[in-house]
């Protein structure tokens, strides 16, 4: 199985903190990886410098996008990131409120469309069939996903889990080849956390994405991931199957912050 993501001795240092240290990480081509760690880890930095909001102190972030050249994307903007094929979600749900359910995954597409602002004012023939297929692709994503009926529903108005999977769609909508996600279950209720378990793995097998995942809800881990990474306090302490993560005793230290056999 060829890698899609390599992070090679990644740290990030603000100021005197040192949020990440000395991190390696890989993601394969059609692989779910997961990565955990206690709160103040430092997850969501890496997620962040992975995907061009912070740039890293040190070390380096190559991906490998399908028949194309590896390409180090230290310092990209989060842009030109998502344009090079690597799509994230939040732990915090960023939708657009005021737009419906298709809009808001319509501007998952802007990274794809080639019309300029000139084509956009005259409406030319090129642009208008541009426009049409975007709608036809954010429709068919919907689809996909299992929420199409609530396509012209205002994102504020949607139930809480749906709104989670409007934040996947939007993220699908810039065709990526690897997805990550950010704390996906957070704030979902059994059931939830059941179709969420089986939408990943949906798109893992249909869109023959690559999947990083933050995630505190353990047994959504154990059961979606191929690997797991485990950091704490910034650096990595185990990684391994989820049979060799659930019996790591660093791992168990650092969660329950005692020996595990004490």
């Amino acid at each position: 199985m060829n890698i899609a993501l390599e992070v090679k001795k990644m740290t990030m240092d603000f100021g005197g903190l040192r949020a990440i240290d000395n991190l390696d990480l890989d993601v394969k081509h059609g692989e779910i990886v997961a990565l955990i760690g206690p709160n103040g880890a430092g997850k969501t930095t890496f997620f962040n410098c992975i995907t061009g909001v912070y740039r890293p102190t040190r070390g380096d972030i190559l991906i490998y996008p399908p028949d194309r050249e590896q390409l180090r994307i230290n310092g990209l903007k989060s842009n030109n990131v998502t344009e090079k094929g690597m799509a994230r979600t939040f732990q915090n749900i960023r939708l657009f409120p005021n737009m419906t359910v298709l809009e808001n995954v319509m501007i998952g597409r802007h990274c794809r469309t080639k019309s300029g602002v000139f084509s956009a004012i005259f409406r030319s023939r090129k642009t208008i069939h541009e426009e049409n297929d975007i709608v036809e692709k954010s429709y068919n994503i919907l689809e996909k996903i299992g929420i199409e009926r609530f396509v012209n529903e205002f994102a504020k108005n949607l139930p809480y889990g749906v709104q989670r999977k409007l934040e996947i769609a939007r993220a699908l909508a810039t065709d990526p080849f690897i997805l990550l996600l950010d704390e996906p279950a957070a704030g979902m209720n059994p059931i939830e956390i059941k179709e969420l378990d089986e939408l990943i793995k949906k798109i893992r097998k249909q869109e023959k994405l690559s999947i990083l995942l933050i995630e505190h809800h353990m047994s959504l881990v154990m059961n979606l991931s191929d690997r797991i990474f485990v950091m704490d306090y910034g650096r990595k302490i185990a990684q391994g199957t989820p049979d060799e993560i659930k019996s790591n005793k660093d791992v168990i230290k650092a969660y329950l912050g005692e020996d595990s056999d004490a």
